[in-house]
């Protein structure tokens, strides 16, 4: 990246949208409390989530390679992009704005309606599930009602974190990124432990070889892990320095989320055999088959016992793991809502839903519709699976993954919309090369999200074509063997549906349009 001079500059500019009208009052409510270490605890909380972790692993040792092709082909781009970005235009709504400046508010407003919704479907989906498996594999089980009160519980106490003002809610993000970082080096340590004890299961040099089975299966967890660079942007009026501190946060950011992704992977396949590696338990797996260093056995069949201090630490783990969860989820919600809340207040959604409270300084309106969004997610995805746990994870984090997706596909080719047309924006970071780098580096990210959104949608694409090897229905996941229909189904309705619903938000703005004039 090529550093220029900073800027004092008001935020809200010429090159900016005009949301005065309507938006000028809710600024003021806004607290500049976010400093430069808030920004980089945010962005490791957002970019290390530990529902993936297991799904990588269960790839085998090919996921450590395509982790580090995609890291310099995808990751690095990506990062490059959003420093831009982030510092040339750091107004809150951050993405929103970007897309609106380039391709108008009907297509940043739906576009951010996909972004936005996401968040719901990730809390009431894979998040919520694997803090559920992680209580009954650790605690006590769940049956019945008693399902449905713990998922619940789960979502509210995320929605009570995300209201509060930025001055409390920034401590959600250092408590997670903390939590992280104790967690996933606890486990490293204990893995040693373990190898030194039982020894490790032998990794075959042949099984780090990348297959394009391996990376269609791969690419759309791998990639999902390694975006949320532009988080902190929606929230760039509440920050001290967002033109110095988003580009910063980044660099160090991203390389700290290397390591705490490679390091637990890695642990996961020297412990675990690669029959028992599972998408949704891998981790939770690994984790206790490790701690039986400090007290526990493992019977004949796999079956893993945890007693005395082993169970202790498989205890504490475990409610670690389920505070990571949670804080990912409050993490994106911060962001994601307030750049939908900048939506409304443009004409872009529904006025009301623009609103920031007075007390918190927050789009708390945006909030509560997110929880019951997630709410009615999670009862009706449960009792769609039957309470299969495998069926509801791997549906609800494959439309995840696809709704973000989307919305980078709009999102990313700003970069070199921008360039072009704003090229006289101050840019105290800038993608080098010129309107050609930008071009490349739009492109490469745009491609990569795209190529994720048509996998996702039709696992094994490509798969067996020009003589690759494979068969296209062994990418579906686990839980959908067989069941190609329904898989698509799961994600295509859906997605159908938010574009609907998008839409339907950018007639209900049509007030604050004519007033915008």
């Amino acid at each position: 990246m090529t550093h220029a001079p900073t800027t004092s500059a008001h935020p809200q500019g010429p090159d900016t949208p005009d949301l005065s009208a309507g938006w000028g009052e809710q600024r003021t409510r806004l607290r500049k409390d976010l400093r430069r270490l808030d920004v980089l605890f945010f962005l490791i909380c957002t970019l290390v989530g530990l529902d993936t972790i297991g799904s990588v692993a269960a790839q085998g040792p090919q996921g450590l390679t395509w982790m580090a092709i995609l890291a310099l082909a995808f990751f690095l781009p990506y990062g490059l992009l959003v420093a831009e970005l982030g510092a040339a235009f750091p107004v809150q709504g951050g993405p929103y704005v970007w897309t609106r400046l380039a391709f108008g508010r009907l297509t940043a407003g739906v576009n951010q309606l996909l972004y936005w919704i996401s968040n719901p479907v990730w809390v009431g989906g894979s998040l919520c599930i694997i803090a559920l498996t992680t209580w009954e594999g650790f605690f006590t089980p769940l049956p019945g009602v008693w399902k449905y009160v713990a998922g619940f519980v789960f979502i509210w106490g995320g929605a009570l974190a995300v209201v509060q003002s930025v001055r409390i809610g920034k401590w959600v993000p250092i408590a997670g990124a903390v939590a992280r970082v104790v967690l996933l080096g606890f486990f490293l340590v204990s893995v040693v432990v373990y190898a030194v004890r039982n020894g490790v299961h032998a990794l075959p040099a042949g099984g780090f070889t990348p297959t394009y089975a391996g990376f269609v299966a791969l690419v759309p967890v791998l990639i999902f892990n390694y975006v949320g660079f532009e988080l902190p942007s929606s929230a760039a009026e509440e920050m001290r320095n967002p033109r110095r501190d988003i580009p910063l946060s980044i660099l160090r950011s991203g390389l700290a989320a290397l390591v705490l992704y490679g390091g637990p992977i890695l642990g996961i396949l020297f412990v675990l055999p690669g029959e028992r590696i599972g998408s949704l338990g891998g981790f939770i797996d690994a984790c206790k088959a490790v701690f039986t260093v400090y007290g526990g056995s493992i019977a004949a069949d796999g079956t893993v016992t945890l007693t005395g201090f082993g169970s202790v630490c498989g205890g504490i783990a475990a409610a670690g793991l389920i505070v990571g969860l949670l804080t990912s989820g409050v993490t994106w919600a911060m962001g994601a809502h307030r750049a939908q809340a900048v939506a409304c207040a443009d004409g872009a959604g529904p006025a009301w839903l623009g609103r920031i409270s007075a007390k918190h300084g927050t789009p708390v309106r945006v909030n509560l519709l997110s929880a019951v969004l997630a709410s009615a997610l999670f009862v009706t995805a449960l009792n769609l699976t039957g309470g299969d746990g495998e069926k509801y994870f791997a549906a609800g984090l494959g439309l995840t993954i696809c709704t973000t997706f989307i919305s980078y596909v709009i999102t990313f080719p700003s970069l070199a919309v921008l360039r072009r047309k704003h090229p006289d924006v101050p840019r105290p970071y800038a993608v080098p090369g010129g309107l050609l780098g930008a071009r490349l580096i739009s492109g490469l990210a745009t491609a990569f999200v795209a190529f994720t959104v048509v996998v996702l949608i039709w696992p094994g694409f490509g798969v067996g074509w020009f003589g690759t090897g494979g068969n296209p229905a062994d990418s579906l996941p686990q839980s959908f063997a067989g069941q190609r229909a329904a898989y698509t189904l799961s994600q295509v309705v859906p997605l159908v549906l938010f574009v609907v619903i998008g839409l339907g938000f950018y007639v209900a703005g049509a007030r604050t349009r004519r007033e915008k004039g």
